[in-house]
């Protein structure tokens, strides 16, 4: 073995050992670094017509496009989460003061619905142990999201530090981010074609990504927490997050939250209130996310509606939050380069 090949091998395994001990020290701000590649991405187009407009001065591009980066997404968004782990906690007092009884809701249901019963007596399932276990499971959810509220706010400062960090370095991969690309694009050690290919089509796949998964959901989201506010039903924040996480399953989605709330509307004598509901939710929120989703994403990198699924829950129980977008989004990307080898190595 010649020197030159020792000193090779030498110099990867030091490149390697490096790489490794910078990461371990981003470790603790990943979830701030990844959001801040998520709003880079959202917002690019934005900051590439801005430039364009500001005769080629980044840095003012940049920070306007930031400004509306915030405004439109930042301040939203945190309004959203402070609400709903307050209504949360709030639910929570509600259900052990008992002015909420799961139990008693779930009887109304069954009365207004006998198929409900029926079917149940059929398949051999004892209704009040039905009633019991979904009393007993909704104590147990909302005592978490209780909790969940008294974590946030003893974490305040910490959620404070990584938001800003976060907008920090949005800023500079707005800024410099055709600069970063030109520098990881030379770094990658495979041939121009392929390289170029691959990187086009990494954009491709996580910007629509991003956008069909994330920005579906926050809409249908609003939508349904925008219906429950206006029908007097408690806590629309906190189900219009649930709204938005459960978009994302196919088929049903968010009917999984307004088709009980409308039977229990109806079951209450509300009929008017859950016929708007049903019309609304079948209406607005069914389409929503057949007409924005070909529209934000395209027909050519939409994922399967059970790789959605299955990634969207493996990363949410693997990540938490993050992996509701990190798991569709390495599902994109595992899709998008097989793809791509199969089609290199067949030509």
């Amino acid at each position: 073995m010649s020197r030159q090949t020792v000193q090779s091998k030498a110099f990867i395994i030091v490149l390697g050992l490096i790489t490794l001990a910078f990461l371990t020290i981003l470790l603790p701000f990943w979830s701030s670094i990844f959001w801040a590649c998520v709003m880079t991405l959202l917002f690019y187009p934005l900051q590439h017509r801005l430039r364009e407009k500001f005769n080629g001065r980044d840095t003012l591009a940049a920070l306007a496009t930031l400004l509306v980066g915030v405004f439109l997404v930042v301040i939203p968004v945190t309004m959203i989460a402070f609400a709903f782990v307050s209504e949360g906690a709030q639910l929570y007092e509600l259900i052990e003061n008992q002015e909420i009884e799961p139990d008693q809701l779930l009887e109304r249901i069954g009365s207004a619905v006998p198929i409900i019963p029926d079917v149940l007596d059929r398949l051999d399932i004892d209704m009040s142990n039905v009633r019991a276990y979904l009393s007993d499971s909704a104590v147990s959810l909302s005592r978490q999201l209780s909790q969940e509220a008294l974590s946030f706010g003893r974490n305040t400062v910490s959620f404070t530090v990584g938001l800003v960090l976060m907008l920090y370095l949005t800023f500079f991969l707005l800024r410099d981010g055709d600069k970063m690309m030109g520098w990881l694009s030379t770094a990658v050690p495979l041939e121009n074609d392929r390289r170029q290919l691959l990187f086009s089509k990494f954009t491709e796949v996580v910007r629509a990504t991003v956008k069909g998964n994330l920005v579906v959901a926050m809409v249908q989201g609003a939508l349904g927490g925008l219906i429950f506010w206006l029908l007097g039903i408690t806590a629309p924040v906190l189900w219009a997050v649930v709204m938005a996480f459960l978009s994302l399953v196919p088929a049903v989605g968010a009917a999984l939250v307004w088709v009980p709330v409308a039977i229990y509307l109806f079951a209450t004598g509300e009929v008017v209130q859950g016929a708007i509901l049903v019309a609304y939710g079948a209406i607005i929120i069914g389409l929503a996310d057949n007409v924005l989703r070909p529209i934000l994403v395209g027909r050519d990198t939409k994922l399967p509606d059970y790789v959605v699924l299955f990634s969207t829950l493996g990363g949410i129980s693997l990540l938490g939050i993050n992996g509701f977008v990190i798991g569709p989004l390495i599902a994109a990307l595992f899709i998008s380069f097989w793809t791509t080898f199969s089609q290199d190595l067949n030509r």
